[in-house]
């Protein structure tokens, strides 16, 4: 089977953000045949149906969605949900035709946030990627308490037992993106 490419998306829009730390540490830990390649959406606006075209910063990220076989989300949590940046990202690539740049396609979950992890705002997620016909992947989970000293002071992973469930998390979702393949 060819080269499987993975997109990574961080609903965290801060230079020194934890969750877009995962990603750098998740892109580190691919399997051989498996690239990832991480979207920035600091100048994606918010969706707005009366704009009469796209903003430049959404046109380049749903070109990466479009050439993705699967997305890696960081997941944010804010107020116990998902970050506004990351669902606004959903969004714009949902009204694309026939939501045709989601369905289908899979994907993994990972989250550094306060207390539990942002257990919470990724069951968020996982109800809207039901809609968007986004095929998660349920095991490994990786949530990481982003203020119990797993992190350094530029947002990168420097705990050892999550870069490992994230290394098991990528294979997962490489062969997880073959199955659903076919």
């Amino acid at each position: 089977m060819s080269a499987i490419k993975f997109l990574g998306i961080s609903g965290s829009l801060r230079r020194a953000s934890c969750n877009s730390g995962l990603l750098r540490a998740a892109s580190a830990r691919l399997p051989a045949d498996v690239s990832m390649e991480i979207a920035d959406l600091g100048d994606v606006p918010f969706y707005n149906a009366d704009l009469t075209e796209k903003p430049a910063g959404v046109v380049r990220v749903l070109a990466q969605m479009a050439t993705a076989d699967a997305f890696v989300i960081a997941c944010p949590e804010y107020n116990y949900s998902l970050a506004p940046a990351l669902k606004n990202i959903l969004d714009w690539a949902s009204r694309e035709p026939a939501n045709a740049l989601l369905s289908g396609k899979t994907a993994a979950l990972m989250g550094a946030g306060a207390g539990m992890g942002t257990s919470r705002s990724q069951y968020h997620l996982r109800q809207v990627c039901v809609f968007l016909n986004v095929h998660l992947l349920n095991r490994p989970e990786v949530f990481s308490n982003a203020f119990a000293g797993g992190f350094d002071a530029e947002g990168n992973l420097t705990d050892e037992r999550i870069a490992g469930l994230i290394a098991e998390q990528m294979q997962a979702l490489a062969d997880w993106t073959r199955r659903i393949r076919g």
